[in-house]
């Protein structure tokens, strides 16, 4: 039963990684690779939030595995964070290259904190 969770939760986060960072890029004439940067944010929150609410209370295991290694591992994509960053120190953008890197480590971290920190504190 807990593949079948993982496997539905992949069969929406895997699109939705592709339709939104395909829709955010369009909207930002930028070499930063916002659309990436924006689904690895959602999906560290996401996990930061559901790993608070486990926390907290009892989360049914196979929730856990539909909105964990399902819809946010999928949601997430560290492959193409790390093509993406390569690509913008290749042509010459070292410096977004390690804006990329640098932020989008930090904000993914502070976005799982500050979710799991919320989710303890609502459901507690």
């Amino acid at each position: 039963m807990n593949w079948l969770m993982v496997i539905s939760g992949a069969i929406v986060g895997a699109p939705l990684r592709y339709l939104t960072d395909r829709a955010v890029q369009a909207r930002h004439d930028t070499a930063f690779p916002w659309g990436t940067f924006g689904v690895n944010i959602a999906a560290c929150a996401g996990l930061g939030f559901l790993t608070g609410a486990a926390t907290a209370t009892t989360v049914p295991t196979a929730l856990q595995h539909l909105i964990g290694p399902g819809l946010c591992a999928t949601l997430s994509t560290y492959s193409t964070f790390s093509f993406e960053s390569l690509r913008l120190a290749e042509t010459g953008a070292k410096y977004l290259a390690a804006v990329n890197a640098f932020v989008s480590v930090s904000a993914g971290l502070g976005a799982a904190y500050l979710a799991a920190a919320l989710a303890s504190r609502a459901l507690a």
